[in-house]
C-alpha cells in the first residue's frame, strides 16, 4: 500500500537545488504525493542522474539545468515548466550557498555578495519571473535554516541570510495574498552533503544532537513531510509562517 497521501495529483511543482540532499527529498515526496515535478540544479550531470531515480519511482518529471543566480537560467526553468506542463502551483526554493566559515567583519565583499545573491536575491527573483503562471491555489516555500534564529559562528553570514528570509516570507505571504500562500521551513541539521563540512567532525556532530530534544539529527524525510504540508491543502488556513523542523533544537519561544 502506498505509505503517503496523493495531495498533489494534478499539481506542478517547481524545486530548486533539487538533484540532492533536502531539494531532492522533497522532489521526491512530493512526486509520492502525485505531482508533477521539475528538478534542477547547476550541473547536467547531476539533473540527470536525479531525473533517473525519481523516473524509478514512477514520478512524472522534467529535470533543467538552473544555476539561481543566472537569470537566463531562471528565466528558462519557468519558460520549460510552462512549455512542458501550462501551469505552476508549487514553489520551492532551496538554493542555497555557504562559501565562507568566516567572521562577518572579516568576510570579502565578493563572499557576503555571493550569499545575498543565492540565498535572499534569487528566491525573489525566481518568484518574479513565475508569479505571472501561479495558479490561483497557488503555494511557495521557502526553505531557511535554525540558523535564521541563532547563527552559529562558523556560519554567522550565512545565518544572517537565512533570518532574512523569515522577513522575506512574511512581506511575500502579505504581497501575494489571497491567491498564493507562502511559508518556510527552517530545517536543523541534515547530513547531507551540503553540510558534510560539519559533520566529519565527531564532537560537532554529538554537541548538535545533544542541542536537540529528540536526541538525533534531522533527515531529508524529515523537511520533505514539513514542505509537503506547508505546500499542501492540508494548510490551506497558513501563510506567512515559519515551521522550524529541528528536533526542539532552542529557536524561539
Amino acid at each position: 500500500m502506498d505509505k503517503f497521501g496523493k495531495r498533489f495529483v494534478g499539481k506542478v511543482a517547481i524545486v530548486t537545488a533539487s538533484t540532492q540532499g533536502i531539494g531532492f527529498g522533497i522532489a521526491l515526496r512530493l512526486g509520492l504525493e502525485g505531482a508533477s515535478v521539475v528538478i534542477s540544479s547547476r550541473k547536467q550531470k547531476n539533473v540527470d542522474d536525479a531525473v533517473e531515480k525519481l523516473k524509478a519511482k514512477g514520478i512524472d518529471v522534467l529535470g533543467v539545468v538552473c544555476h539561481v543566480s543566472n537569470a537566463e537560467h531562471r528565466k528558462n526553468l519557468i519558460d520549460q515548466t510552462i512549455k512542458k506542463y501550462g501551469k505552476i502551483d508549487v514553489v520551492i526554493s532551496n538554493a542555497a550557498a555557504n562559501p565562507s566559515v568566516e567572521a562577518i567583519l572579516e568576510t570579502k565583499e565578493s563572499v557576503l555578495d555571493k550569499l545575498w545573491e543565492i540565498n535572499v536575491k534569487a528566491s525573489i527573483l525566481l518568484l518574479k519571473d513565475a508569479a505571472p503562471h501561479l495558479s490561483n491555489d497557488s503555494s511557495v516555500v521557502i526553505v531557511s535554516s535554525i540558523a535564521a534564529y541563532q547563527p552559529a559562528a562558523s556560519m554567522a553570514m550565512y545565518g544572517v541570510t537565512k533570518t532574512a528570509l523569515l522577513g522575506l516570507t512574511k512581506a511575500l505571504a502579505a504581497e501575494m495574498a489571497p491567491n498564493t500562500r507562502v511559508n518556510c521551513i527552517a530545517p536543523g541539521f541534515v547530513p547531507t552533503h551540503f553540510a558534510d563540512f560539519l559533520m566529519r567532525n565527531t564532537a560537532i556532530k554529538k554537541a548538535i544532537e545533544e542541542k536537540t530534544l529528540l536526541n538525533r539529527l534531522g533527515t531529508t524525510e524529515d523537511m520533505a513531510a514539513a514542505t509537503a504540508f506547508l505546500a499542501s491543502d492540508d494548510a490551506a488556513y497558513i501563510t506567512g509562517e515559519t515551521l522550524v523542523v529541528a528536533g526542539g533544537t532552542p529557536s524561539r519561544l
